[in-house]
């Protein structure tokens, strides 16, 4: 047996682990800085600590399971929301020698699994037996069906425009040209409809404090609750990585830089991608759920239809017609 087999997603579940920590931090003070206060500063020197502190905190809290609740159903949802935000990470190649799984249809694996997780937060909304629960659950259903399409449209010129779902090969692809450039129209549908799928603000309806106090986990506590923030937050590492892979180039050196190592180039363009994500929830206000929906339907699906129209044209693929 392979030992690479075990090690490797041990590895990969460390650096995931590791981001998600010090994103969180990282958020916090983000959000501080541009609100004007200070944020974390207590726990460690500058706050470096205070996620470490928090997450030993969710690891002691009593596990609560509502009197009424699904307890089967209750205790599995966290696992069925996490486990597809994990397996979609091995795909992303971050550097050329740097890829957990080679798929050849790497892209299409990641849409589909990262679909599953749907399921995990409509049935954590159901199976709480709370109406804020629910509401959150069947919210975030429409809203991650309704944006998976124009999120899985939005990157079809890319494919056109390789001839490959590879994602390697759709980073080999841009030595010349980053994406974001060509696929432009494709680059904003991807980039709106990701923060949809994501659940972030502005789109951060499922869960929405305001109004249903915590959405779909608000039953939720310890370390099923913390297992959710693990969901959200590494789905955050992978849409920033398959961003940064299908439209800033992946590991390729802009301006001729090659001197850099391909994992720094990545690693800056990944960055500047969470960083984005951030600044939104500081700036943005929530939308109405009305617009929300509006807004997918009649807006990003016809973008990326005319975006596609667009790259067949360009590339001079036939809409119509039928290979032998």
């Amino acid at each position: 047996m392979n030992p690479w087999m075990i090690i490797g997603p041990v590895l990969l579940l460390l650096i995931v682990l590791g981001f998600v920590t010090y994103a969180i931090l990282f958020e916090r003070k983000v959000l501080g800085w541009m609100q004007n206060r200070i944020g974390p500063n207590r726990v460690g020197p500058r706050g470096m600590f205070q996620t470490v502190a928090d997450v030993l905190k969710l690891l002691i809290k009593e596990d609560v399971i509502p009197e009424k609740a699904d307890a089967g159903l209750f205790k599995l949802a966290p696992a069925i929301a996490f486990v597809p935000a994990f397996a979609v990470v091995a795909v992303i190649p971050f550097t050329p020698s740097i890829q957990f799984s080679d798929f050849a249809v790497g892209l299409l694996y990641y849409m589909a699994v990262s679909s599953i997780t749907i399921i995990g937060i409509m049935v954590g909304g159901w199976s709480s037996n709370n109406k804020y629960a629910l509401i959150g659950g069947m919210r975030s259903a429409a809203q991650m069906i309704s944006y998976e399409i124009p999120l899985v449209m939005s990157v079809v010129g890319i494919a056109l425009s390789v001839g490959s779902l590879n994602l390697a090969e759709i980073v080999e692809a841009q030595k010349e040209v980053w994406f974001i450039f060509p696929q432009f129209i494709g680059f904003v549908v991807f980039l709106i409809a990701s923060v949809s799928e994501l659940n972030r603000t502005p789109f951060d309806l499922p869960e929405a404090e305001s109004e249903l106090v915590a959405g779909y986990h608000v039953e939720y506590t310890g370390f099923r609750f913390a297992f959710f923030m693990l969901a959200e937050y590494t789905y955050i590492f992978a849409m920033a990585s398959l961003t940064t892979v299908l439209y800033l180039g992946g590991w390729n050196a802009p301006f001729g830089l090659t001197w850099v190592p391909p994992v720094i180039w990545f690693i800056l363009k990944f960055l500047l991608v969470v960083f984005f994500l951030f600044w939104l929830r500081a700036t943005m206000p929530r939308i109405r759920v009305d617009q929300l929906m509006q807004f997918a339907w009649k807006v990003l699906l016809p973008v990326a239809l005319f975006n596609i129209l667009l790259t067949c044209l360009l590339k001079e693929v036939p809409v119509i017609g039928t290979y032998y």
